[in-house]
């Protein structure tokens, strides 16, 4: 199969394409920076769209003899122009037109889980909850999913938390750190894409999270263990958090956390549903595990 795919650059997006090419499918990769993006040509199948989300006219070529598309693009942080109704609904949109035009057979979407748009919800969950209404209005056959926190080799979330650990000598968790996240690995959620692509009776919109539902503190529990160290955890006030976040309106690229990202953290991110397995039948691998090989690393300079 020809796949068209946005975000190809990403951390999602590197696994996505990698997994696709070696199930044998042909990429057709859109790229805002073609001279920043030339390793993605390094692997045979891939072919390079160079345009943005907003031209109309790589949209159309990026689509044009696609048998499927896989949209990823999206944004934790409104910066540099870039708001979430803009990429997650507007550009959303811009690429089903795309698809529906080319005929396209498959429009696979990345949305997050806890999508809704409930007024209470944060800006982020609200517009990836518009982008799904885009999608399923589009008469092209979809998949939409809804991954949890993805971790792997390479995120920056995961990774400052093992150099928090390694090197701070006390940890600060907000609030009582009970909030419950489900991470999933990296490359469970790129088969389920793959999958997603490739099984057109696979319609609907479906939840992707890991095997455990762990509290914050249960997080820290498996990377101090995977690095093999202990340190002292300091509670941080809500209050004060929420005051610390607000420097994220202004400053989001310096700010660790925005409030929507907080009240996000404090909401948690969890699911019942187990259909990366019973779905897509990828039996998903553990968060411990995923811990163990991304701070192995570590522990061995160590030594």
């Amino acid at each position: 199969m020809r796949v068209a795919l946005t975000g190809s650059t990403g951390f999602v997006g590197g696994a996505v394409l990698r997994r696709l090419l070696r199930r044998g499918h042909e990429v057709r990769a859109l790229v805002r920076d073609p001279d920043r993006a030339g390793h993605l040509t390094d692997h045979r199948g891939v072919e390079i769209v160079a345009g943005h989300l907003k031209d109309d006219e790589a949209l159309r070529r990026l689509m044009e003899g696609a048998d499927a598309a896989v949209h990823l693009v999206g944004i934790i942080v409104e910066v540099a122009g870039q708001t979430f109704e803009g990429i997650h609904v507007t550009a959303t949109a811009r690429l089903v037109t795309a698809a529906r035009s080319a005929g396209v057979g498959r429009f696979v979407h990345m949305s997050a889980l806890g999508a809704r748009p409930d007024p209470e919800a944060t800006a982020y969950h609200r517009t990836k909850a518009a982008g799904e209404e885009v999608v399923r209005g589009g008469d092209v056959p979809y998949a939409i999913l809804r991954p949890s926190l993805i971790a792997g080799q390479g995120n920056v979330p995961l990774k400052m938390m093992c150099n928090m650990i390694r090197f701070a000598p006390a940890v600060p968790v907000i609030g009582d750190g009970r909030y419950r996240m489900q991470p999933v690995w990296l490359e469970d959620v790129a088969e389920a894409f793959a999958v997603a692509v490739e099984q057109p009776e696979i319609q609907g919109t479906f939840d992707i999270a890991g095997p455990d539902q762990l509290t914050w503190h249960d997080m820290l529990d498996l990377v101090e263990r995977s690095l093999g160290v202990r340190r002292r955890r300091v509670s941080v006030p809500v209050g004060l958090a929420r005051f610390a976040a607000l420097g994220g309106l202004v400053l989001p690229e310096l700010a660790p956390l925005t409030p929507d990202q907080l009240q996000m953290l404090l909401e948690g991110n969890t699911t019942d549903s187990h259909e990366l397995e019973s779905v897509f039948g990828v039996r998903p691998r553990r968060f411990a595990d995923v811990v163990g090989e991304a701070c192995a690393r570590y522990v061995q300079t160590n030594r």
